[in-house]
């Protein structure tokens, strides 16, 4: 088996072992095995991918690698086509690197006895349910790399609609309280946007390229000869599901209460790696496939996006929960990445794709702390704390330097992927990029103000007078995102190089 598919079906092993284990620690042992498995497994991919490779590609196959194209329903057109450039590439490794994170997160939080804590939205199920729960964790990580690694459109669909079920399950079996209700608002409106975009595949089977009927993105790239007016369509039948997954004003509000019933880790992988196959999807399909839809739409996208930046930062600063106001957040920093994608410049797009990354560091990070305070108060609220930094020194050192990055603080990760974004904005028009750089000094009303309230002043709240500051394996999860969020930080150009041919392409296509 090749590595690329290696790694996209090692954790349906982890599922095969699991499924026939009963001990608790065993079950926790083997997801944790199987998706460290999966990261090492991956590292050939970064160490041998070429970076240099397709320079100035006219076509997209010039910058695959790791591909593998074999017969699936042949009499369909549809084949089992797998491969990565630079942009997927850095989207397969962050899957990678947060699967097992949060795989560890969950060692504590989700256990095989009791149900103590159920109306506080802890999420302990008696033994069927933590094995379903690791279970559903590793199948929702195959989903999620088959996403970016897919070069066939039927591929691509059944890993998009695969993903949903597991992630449905870990927001309505293992969310809070109202864990039913975002869990069915989380899946019907992806189903939604997901239904038009199966419908624009079928149109381009039969229509995108003449005289013959595929679906293999490739083919379509390189030869495909679409109508305008098809363009128009087909560009809006895709960009609805992808902006429904990012998500877009204004169909936003699926994902507040999403990450608000999830259980941590369910909000890491979610914040860190589902939102962005919808940026992923604009990049990789609407705007190369279709430019001159995507030209056609550039202003609303990207008025769009400036509304998400701006409505989604002042109502972050009213929300009373703390992880509701991570995931509200999330609405205003996807918009940045939307704004720099459909400015059609390097920089733009580079700073797109490196926020990508940047917003999965860093708010996974985020809702990682917050999980950490919640399982010692069982309570979200800004209210309960205070003076927090008295009593947990390293949390409050730790939740600063990642509310820094998630701000743009130079030489932490945010700022780069902020800083092209908003020049990629300015050049392509000047007046978004104002309305965009407002987006920045919000970011910092609302996560000082935050931090402020939770960590300064007195405890004037007995509960948090004994409060245990981070434990050995918290500060291990932690200091591993903290690595990279310094790293591209100081040194991007380490993941920018990955993804320049890549980013070249998608330019050249659309402009």
């Amino acid at each position: 088996m090749d590595t690329l598919s290696l790694t996209v079906f090692l954790p349906v092993l982890g599922v095969l072992v699991i499924a026939f284990l009963k001990d608790e620690r065993a079950i926790k042992a083997t997801a944790l095995s199987f998706s460290l498995l999966v990261f090492l497994a991956s590292l050939p991919l970064w160490f041998g991918f070429d970076a240099t490779r397709g320079g100035a590609a006219s076509v997209l196959g010039d910058l695959i690698q790791f591909e593998t194209n074999k017969p699936w329903v042949e009499s369909a057109g549809i084949s089992y086509h797998i491969g990565l450039d630079g942009i997927s590439l850095l989207l397969v490794m962050l899957t990678t690197f947060l699967t097992p994170l949060c795989i560890w997160g969950s060692w504590k939080s989700i256990k095989g006895k009791g149900d103590p804590n159920r109306q506080t939205g802890m999420s302990i199920l008696p033994g069927p349910g933590l094995k379903g729960y690791y279970i559903s964790f590793l199948l929702l990580e195959t989903g999620m790399l088959g996403v970016f690694s897919a070069l066939d459109l039927i591929l691509f669909y059944v890993f998009w609609e695969a993903m949903l079920i597991p992630m449905y399950l870990l927001i309505g079996v293992w969310g809070g309280q109202n864990r039913v209700y975002a869990a069915v608002k989380f899946i019907l409106y992806t189903m939604v946007g997901s239904l038009l975009m199966l419908v624009g595949i079928i149109w381009m089977y039969f229509n995108a390229v003449p005289g013959a009927n595929t679906f293999d993105l490739l083919t379509i790239s390189s030869s495909a000869s679409i109508p305008h007016q098809a363009q128009l369509w087909l560009f809006a039948a895709f960009a609805l599901a992808f902006a429904i997954k990012v998500p877009m004003f204004p169909f936003h509000t699926w994902l507040p209460d999403a990450h608000t019933e999830a259980p941590t880790a369910g909000s890491v992988i979610l914040a860190g790696v589902l939102l962005k196959m919808g940026t992923y999807g604009f990049i990789r399909f609407c705007i190369p496939l279709f430019p001159e839809g995507a030209r056609e739409y550039a202003t609303l996208i990207s008025v769009l996006a400036l509304i998400g930046i701006v409505y989604g930062a002042l109502v972050t600063i009213l929300q009373p929960d703390m992880k509701r106001l991570i995931a509200y957040s999330s609405v205003s920093h996807l918009g940045f990445v939307m704004l720099g994608l459909f400015a059609f410049n390097m920089e733009g797009m580079q700073g797109g794709t490196i926020q990508m990354i940047n917003h999965g560091l860093s708010t996974g990070a985020l809702f990682f702390l917050i999980g950490v305070i919640y399982d010692r108060r069982h309570t979200r609220l800004i209210a309960e704390y205070g003076g927090l930094a008295k009593v947990m020194p390293k949390y409050a050192t730790i939740f600063l330097i990642v509310a820094l990055s998630s701000i743009g603080l130079p030489g932490l990760n945010g700022f780069v992927g902020e800083f092209m974004i908003l020049t990629g904005a300015f050049k392509a028009n000047a007046a978004f990029g104002v309305i965009g750089a407002s987006g920045v000094i919000l970011a910092a009303v609302y996560l000082l103000w935050m931090y402020q309230r939770v960590f300064f002043g007195e405890v004037t709240n007995d509960k948090n007078k004994g409060l245990l500051d981070l434990t050995k394996p918290e500060m291990t999860i932690l200091c591993c995102l903290l690595v990279f969020i310094v790293w591209i930080g100081v040194h991007p150009s380490t993941f920018t190089a990955v993804s320049e041919n890549a980013v070249k392409f998608v330019v050249g296509r659309v402009s």
